[in-house]
């Protein structure tokens, strides 16, 4: 059973001569005819009546029309979610990001992307950046998140600019100060947080560039416990803008300058593996509300 077949029987059944149909389908009346005896000869019945009005169903026509239009509109359906599927309108897209990605910058990113593509759904999943990398070389996510820092292999898209300073806990007369790094960085005690971050690497190197040993050294596993302790005043740390930007407003933490340095800034970039397949317009829906974020800022 051909889907011509179905589609010539249809459009007999509605316009009642052959001609107005094979008129629609563009097909000759000998082709209509020739696809609906076969049609007949599968089903085993007869679907027509000739008669000088034009062709009637049959009582077995009749009840066929109803299931023949319902495979036609199904087909249609299918054809019409492949496009969309296609052109990245519904669908599903799994992301990986690290912690401090997943939790200061996608809430408000996946919340316009979900305003712009309301019909896909979206999956997160969150890890040190080896572990989502795994998870994209395992096809268990799409697209991977992550810092420029941290990217390694697979292909990459520019997202936006995020800026990574030290901070300290605010003074009674909270003011912007550059501290010569010789001298009063070794006064400070460090705080780190998660080993497996490019923070961690970021911030070791950047001490021992600068020649520096910190009074001491507190390592914690997240940037929340290590907001609280600069807060507390018990040492400085290097955290990513979009981690303390609240803070910042509300005056609980104070931007420090490093005489000698300038702001790192770090792109955001969307990895996903050579061979993976990813509508582009949902990588460049995501990327954009990524940059909408930074634009705001």
């Amino acid at each position: 059973m051909l889907l011509a077949q179905i589609e010539a029987f249809l459009s007999v059944a509605e316009r009642r001569w052959v001609s107005d149909a094979a008129t629609v389908l563009y097909v000759t009346q000998a082709a209509l005819t020739t696809r609906i005896k076969k049609l007949e000869q599968e089903l085993g019945v007869d679907l027509f009546v000739r008669t000088s009005r034009g062709m009637r169903l049959t009582a077995e026509g009749r009840a066929f029309r109803a299931h023949a239009q319902r495979a036609v509109q199904s087909l249609a359906e299918g054809a019409q979610l492949l496009r969309e599927l296609r052109e990245g309108r519904v669908g599903e897209l799994q992301v990986g990001a690290a912690p401090a990605i997943s939790t200061y910058v996608l809430p408000l990113v996946l919340l316009r992307f979900q305003t712009a593509f309301p019909n896909v759904h979206l999956i997160v999943r969150t890890g040190h950046s080896e572990e989502v990398l795994e998870l994209v070389l395992r096809e268990q996510v799409q697209l991977r998140l992550v810092r420029e820092f941290a990217a390694s292999g697979g292909q990459e898209q520019p997202a936006l600019r995020g800026r990574d300073r030290p901070h300290r806990r605010s003074e009674p007369s909270p003011r912007r100060a550059a501290f010569d790094r010789g001298r009063r960085l070794a006064t400070e005690r460090l705080i780190l947080f998660d080993r497996t971050s490019s923070y961690f690497v970021l911030t070791s190197a950047f001490f021992r560039e600068a020649g520096v040993v910190p009074r001491g050294v507190m390592e914690l596993d997240n940037v929340d416990a290590t907001k609280k302790m600069v807060e507390h005043g018990l040492g400085i740390a290097f955290l990513p803008y979009t981690a303390v930007r609240g803070e910042l407003a509300a005056g609980t933490l104070q931007e420090v300058g490093v005489a000698g340095y300038e702001p790192v800034r770090r792109s955001i970039v969307a990895i996903r593996r050579r061979d993976a397949i990813v509508p582009e317009d949902l990588i460049e829906g995501l990327l954009s509300a990524v940059r909408r974020d930074e634009l705001e800022r």
